[in-house]
């Protein structure tokens, strides 16, 4: 199966699948076979890309709301909390690194005090 986003001012509005048998052009996977497949089905003024969901190329499996970078001809989730940057290859970063020490519970970001606390499980 492939996946395909739709963009809208390059900000995914949809992700759809589409079947091998639609893209593959003599058993090679084609991705403007698959995005002319999703236009005749949403229309010709539709934008899409085609996406991994194993994350083997464009950086991520896009989400609604995610963006594509085509300078980049990448896919960067949105922004978790207002704190965090992007690294080098478009993740999210928190300003203080996810602790390393081992605990019963979780940690969950806290935006007020730009510090990782634990969570009750």
């Amino acid at each position: 199966m492939a996946h395909f986003a739709e963009l809208e001012n390059n900000i995914v509005v949809r992700v759809i699948v589409v079947n091998n048998d639609v893209i593959e052009v003599n058993g090679v996977e084609n991705e403007q076979t698959g995005i002319d497949f999703c236009k005749s089905l949403y229309g010709q003024e539709t934008t899409w890309i085609q996406c991994s969901y194993n994350n083997s190329f464009r950086n991520v499996y896009p989400t609604n709301g995610s963006q594509y970078d085509e300078e980049n001809d990448v896919f960067i989730l949105p922004q978790p909390y207002p704190s965090w940057s992007l690294d080098s290859v478009f993740n999210w970063q928190p300003p203080v690194p996810y602790p390393t020490e081992i605990k019963d519970n979780q940690y969950i970001w806290d935006e007020d005090t730009l510090s990782w606390v634990e969570a009750s499980i």
